[in-house]
């Protein structure tokens, strides 16, 4: 577990800024709360690797809650915010990694 601002980020090989033993690119700082424990993860393999049930996205009635993690800054953001964020931080302008909007269907229930 690693601790981004106040906010525990689970996985394997979780780095400061989010990054895990999966994903460790430069723009590779975001990690995603899945509501079936509330836990942030960098992804879906790490919580694949480490959690004892099956993931679960986040659903679209809690899209005003935040579910979505910088690891650049540590600011949380809701789910139509990270999705209108042009790939990068809206507080902090760290660039997201694009290819995370490829696997949504793993962190948001749309």
């Amino acid at each position: 577990m690693q601790l981004v601002g106040e906010i525990p980020v689970y996985g394997l090989e979780v780095g400061p800024e989010t990054r895990c033993e999966h994903y460790r690119g430069e723009r590779d700082v975001v990690a995603f709360r899945f509501a079936c424990c509330e836990r942030y993860y960098p992804c879906f393999r790490c919580h694949a690797a480490v959690a004892d049930h099956e993931a679960g996205g986040w659903p679209e009635t809690r899209f005003d809650e935040p579910s979505v993690l910088c690891g650049a800054c540590g600011t949380t953001l809701t789910a139509p915010t990270y999705l209108d964020s042009d790939s990068r931080c809206p507080a902090c302008e760290a660039p997201f990694n694009p290819g995370c909007k490829d696997h949504l269907e793993y962190y948001l229930e749309r």
